[in-house]
This record gives C-alpha cells, structure tokens and sequence, in this order.
C-alpha cells in the first residue's frame, strides 16, 4: 500500500454514481498501492469522508440527490485539509469557479485519461503531505520550544528540560555557538513554575565591561557620569522569573564576584546606592567556553561555575545529529513562509542530501541562514542538489581556492592582508552579516571590525 510520511498508508475516496467510474478508477488505484472505498451517492460519501477519513476524494458533479457541490461545501465544513478531485461528465466554466471557490483541489472531466489521473494524484497527495508536515511543526514549535529534531540526542536533550525545568535548580548550558542555547534555556523557562514571570537575557559578551554591573545591578541617580535617573539592573527586572546569563565565561572577574554574592545572598546593592535589594530570581547561564580550561587560566571563578553549574546541560553540534536536517529544513521552510505569507517551497531529496554531506561549523544557526538563501537565490519551484551544489557547495570550494591563492602571495604584508579578509568574509557570512554577533565572536571591538570592512571593502554581496 502507498504511504505518506510517518508511514502512514493512503487512503482514497471515490463517489460516483456510476459504477462504471467507481469500477474502473477503484482498479486503478488499487493497482497503483492505495487503499480505496466506493460510495454511490453523496449522502454516503458525506458519512465515509467523516468516519473513514480519506486523504484524497474524487467526488462527481452531478449525482441525484445532494449533488457534488453541495457534497464539497460539507466536507470542506467537516475538514478543510483533505484535497478533492471534481470530476465531470459536462463541467462548465461556471461550475469549475464554483467548485474552486468552495475549495476544490481540481475538477477534471469525464472520460477521465490515466496519466493525468496518476499525476493528480502524486501532486495532491505532495500537496497534502506539506500541509502535515506544516502542522506536525507548528506542534513542535509549541511542545518543543523550537528544539526541532527526532535524532536521539534531541530526544535526550528534550527528556532533560523536562526533567530540570520544574524544579529551581541553577543550569548551565554549554554548546558551540549557533546551537540553540538560548532555546533550551527559553525552555527551561517556560516549562518552570516561573513561567508567568519575566525572562530576561543578558548576552554578557555584548556588553563593554566598564557598563556590565550597572546593567545587571542598577544604578542611582549620578553614580557616573551619564546616570542621570535611577535605573534597576536585569537581576531586579527578573525578579519573580528567569535570568538568562548568556556568554557568562565572558564576564568580566569583578562581575563575577559580585554575581557570586547575589546568588549566595539573593540581595543586591545598585552602584552607588546603599539600600540592599532583595530578588527572587533563577539563574540559567550559558557558554561556548570550556569553563574548567578558563578556571585553571584564572578567568573565570571557580566558587561561581559551582553555583551556576548545579545541573549540566550540552546542546550538542549540528554535525553530531546530522539526521535531523531534513526536518530542521522543513521547519525553516514552513516559518519562512510563514513570516512572508508566502507559499512554502518543496527541498528535492538530493538537495537535502547535499546539505547533509556539509559540515555545518556554524551549527543550526548557519543551516537556517542557508536555507533562507537559497530561498532567495534558487530559481524553479523545489531546491534541488544543483542549486545546494552551486549557491552553498561551490562557494566553499571557493573559499578553499581562494585560501590556497594566498600561499601565492609576493610580499608577507598582502598574505596577511587576504588572510584576515578571507577570514573576516567567512565569519561575517557564517552570522548573516550580522557584525555585532560576528565581533562578538571573534573578540574583536566592534568598531574595529566596521574599520576593516571599511578597508577591505567588504559587502553582502561576497556571499
């Protein structure tokens, strides 16, 4: 028997009030692996579409009775999902915008011609299959907080949300950059008794180290110069909720010190005040540094990973589940088309084996970026193997090219020179241009990086 996704075996609905048609389009789509069920007039059609279930129905026009239009509206009140094939013996333009108007998936006419019958059918069904593919989805994006995969280290990953989110422990969640921390740690919020309260983010790596205690614990009024009001810090702002410290191994020691005193105490003291403030808050932290290398370096303290590390977790890489990229795509491709109110694009089975061969060094972040280019830039109604070989594969290869030019270089100073900008073209790529995130990553000021884009005449359109 034919099936769709999941396995799930195909079935087809066939009412007509001639048993000529029912005989012989029933044969064929038995032939062909589906599973088939006849009705002879619309009022048995109406009762086996609601309790059958069929994933395709080829309904005729005219039958005595409650005709076919009036059999479509029905079914369209009782599911608006399922395609349905309008056949006739004498369709008129007028009944074809009526049908289509009630939701038709297409009217042919009688006598029906096989191929076009089995072409229907493969593009109904495919059309069918995105619409559930769509929904299972959108589910995800509610039971799974956007953590989209089936492989067993998602699975895993999830059964641990589950477990930690509901109690107040202290998580550290730790992972390469553009792996989803941020999701989990979203997760655990939403799945914690604190889920009705605020959840704050701190990216800790953003925030210039001079200005990182007055963000995260206030200030009064004149504290320094340009404290011209007192203002509550993210600890206060999260009171009663989640306080998400991400990029915490980039904090500053002296930070640390004193977020070791508010976890330890659960009082704070704005700069420059002198009232202590109490706050109620669950802390989550989040790093792509191994924090044990950077304890023993002396940057980051030890009393501090101890508090914040009461419970491990690891989003792991993209190229250790790489498994779950088709479905990562369709999920990209459905929210992309979502976001854009615009259909949604089909990725042939060669394109996302194309993606699948790739590394992904930029993780489920550089994936999402990459699909919606080739969105963009793709011709043709599907992504196809050629279009991931000539838009993704080709410019890495490129890239490669270009990296072995540099060793063809004259002097020192323009090896240097087309090495950083290799460099910086590939970074700034790998975050969607995005040159806050990119500086941030690649510890450079933020200015600086504006500088050398200036110099090396850098642009989106690179890549």
């Amino acid at each position: 028997m034919r099936s769709g996704n999941g396995g799930v075996e195909r079935r087809v609905l066939i009412v007509d009030d001639e048993q000529g048609i029912r005989a012989a389009l029933g044969q064929l789509l038995e032939y062909e692996g589906y599973k088939v069920r006849s009705e002879a007039n619309a009022a048995d059609g109406i009762t086996a579409f609601t309790q059958w279930k069929p994933h395709l129905v080829f309904l005729d026009v005219k039958m005595a009775g409650v005709d076919g239009l009036e059999a479509l509206k029905r079914m369209r009140e009782k599911d608006d999902t399922v395609p349905i094939v309008m056949i006739s013996g004498h369709a008129t333009i007028q009944t074809a915008v009526e049908a289509t108007q009630l939701g038709a998936y297409d009217i042919m006419e009688k006598p029906l011609d096989t191929d076009r019958i089995l072409v229907t059918i493969r593009n109904a069904l495919a059309h069918l299959e995105l619409k559930e593919e769509n929904t299972r989805l959108k589910e995800a994006i509610g039971s799974s907080y956007e953590i989209v995969g089936e492989s067993g280290a998602v699975r895993g990953l999830l059964e641990k949300i589950e477990k930690v989110a509901p109690t107040p422990a202290r998580v550290l969640i730790t992972g390469e950059n553009g792996t989803g921390k941020e999701l989990v740690a979203r997760a655990l919020h939403k799945r914690s008794p604190r889920a009705a309260g605020p959840f704050v983010e701190v990216n800790c790596a953003a925030i210039p180290s001079e200005l990182i205690e007055s963000e995260l614990f206030g200030h009064v009024k004149g504290s320094f110069t340009g404290a011209l009001s007192d203002r509550s810090g993210k600890f206060e702002q999260a009171n009663r909720g989640t306080l998400f410290l991400d990029e915490i191994g980039d904090m500053s020691l002296a930070a640390q010190a004193k977020v070791l005193r508010v976890l330890q105490d659960g009082v704070l003291t704005r700069i420059g005040g002198s009232k202590p403030v109490s706050v109620d808050v669950r802390v989550i932290a989040a790093t792509n540094k191994n924090v044990e290398a950077e304890i023993s370096a002396g940057h980051f303290r030890e009393d501090l990973y101890y508090r914040v590390n009461v419970v491990p977790i690891h989003v792991p890489p993209l190229r250790e589940r790489k498994e779950d990229i088709a479905l990562l795509v369709r999920y990209f491709v459905a929210s992309i088309a979502m976001r854009e109110n615009a259909p949604a694009r089909e990725f042939r089975d060669d394109a996302l084996a194309s993606l699948k061969a790739l590394d992904w060094p930029g993780n489920v972040r550089e994936l999402r970026n990459t699909v919606e280019r080739l969105l963009i830039l793709a011709p043709g109604p599907s992504i196809t193997g050629a279009d991931v070989d000539r838009l993704v594969t080709a410019r890495a290869a490129a890239e490669d090219k270009g990296g072995a030019s540099l060793l063809q270089a004259d002097t020192f100073e323009s090896f240097k020179d087309g090495a950083e900008r290799a460099y910086l073209v590939s970074k700034l790529r790998q975050f969607d241009w995005n040159v806050s995130e990119t500086a941030r990553v690649i510890d450079m000021p933020r200015s600086n990086l504006y500088k050398k884009i200036e110099r090396y005449g850098l642009s989106r359109e690179e890549g």
